[in-house]
């Protein structure tokens, strides 16, 4: 008799459950439907704003145009980035060594500075959320080297690196850490740790700021029951303050490695754009200004671009597979 009762019940149960995963389908379509309506301004004035320029660019990059008369072009096909000895005047960007050096500064560059700032940040960001007297200003003393201008914290800095007059040198010889003066921006093996050091001390706040913003979404109750449990602070850490921050560390991290990675004005600034510090964004900038090689800049600009939307996608799949995870 049950086993007849279970029988009869099942295309009931099943009919049930389509309607369930039909209602959960609209529900999401539609909320994908306003979510697209909701982003839909921001697109547009985006496609508006840098997709013309995008679209220029990437024209003159198959062209040999100057920049003194960018109306005079013939096409050159992929000369531009590949050396397929056309012309005979000039190389592909992808062919010059002078490029992969560029690469090698910024991947190096983003690496070192991006690591410190989240180590650094991610302390600051801990000592901001804890209460205590004090705590709206030291919130906005941490934050006063991120709102000064970049090209004031790059002169500012460079003449603390000075190496007759600079307060970093005077400091350093007076701890003993070193017996004569050092040439931060001009010895080649200190010149990209001078510009490291600026970027961390300028950007790190950022960093903070964006962690703080998810250790507040925190419930208190966690570490409460943490404690209760017996585990120590590193535990309560890793258990449960790192996985719940980690999507506002990912979006963090986006952000900061995509600037670092088209970082210009500050090793512009510092060193002068040397080739110890020569960046793909000063790479791209000499071909265009110093040179005047308009198509050769495009090309350069492009794979400027392909390079930051490459990282960023890399980094937008590894959240989206850490928050399936959690979920």
């Amino acid at each position: 008799m049950k086993q007849e009762i279970t029988s009869l019940s099942l295309p009931g149960s099943q009919a049930g459950s389509r309607v369930a995963k039909r209602t959960k389908l609209s529900y999401r379509l539609r909320r994908s439907r306003i979510a697209w309506l909701l982003v839909a301004p921001a697109l547009l004035l985006l496609v508006a704003t840098a997709g013309w320029p995008l679209l220029r660019t990437l024209f003159y990059s198959f062209t040999d145009a100057m920049l003194d008369a960018p109306d005079d072009y013939h096409f050159v096909g992929f000369a531009n980035y590949f050396d397929l000895n056309q012309g005979g005047h000039h190389y592909g960007v992808l062919a010059d060594p002078l490029w992969w050096l560029a690469v090698g500064n910024t991947l190096r560059f983003s690496l070192l500075s991006v690591s410190f700032e989240l180590v650094f940040g991610m302390l600051l960001a801990l000592l901001m959320n804890q209460k205590f007297r004090g705590q709206g200003l030291v919130r906005t003393a941490i934050l006063v080297p991120w709102a000064i201008p970049t090209i004031v914290s790059a002169r500012m800095w460079s003449w603390m690196f000075h190496d007759q007059y600079g307060v970093v040198n005077d400091l350093l010889l007076k701890m003993g850490v070193i017996s004569t003066p050092l040439a931060w921006v001009a010895e080649p093996k200190l010149s990209m740790w001078a510009v490291v050091i600026v970027d961390v001390w300028k950007t790190t706040p950022f960093m903070a700021l964006m962690l703080l913003a998810g250790l507040q979404l925190i419930p208190r109750d966690l570490y409460e029951a943490a404690r209760i449990d017996g585990a120590n602070a590193w535990q309560r850490f890793r258990r449960i303050t790192l996985p719940l921050i980690m999507p506002a560390m990912i979006v963090a991290l986006i952000f900061r490695v995509m600037d670092a990675l088209r970082v210009f004005d500050l090793i512009y600034i510092l060193t002068s754009n040397s080739e110890s510090t020569l960046s793909v964004s000063g790479y791209a900038r000499d071909l265009l200004v110093s040179y005047q090689e308009m198509g050769s800049g495009s090309a350069a600009s492009v794979l400027v671009f392909m390079m930051v939307a490459g990282i960023a996608a890399c980094f937008l799949m590894i959240g989206r597979r850490n928050s399936g995870e959690a979920k």
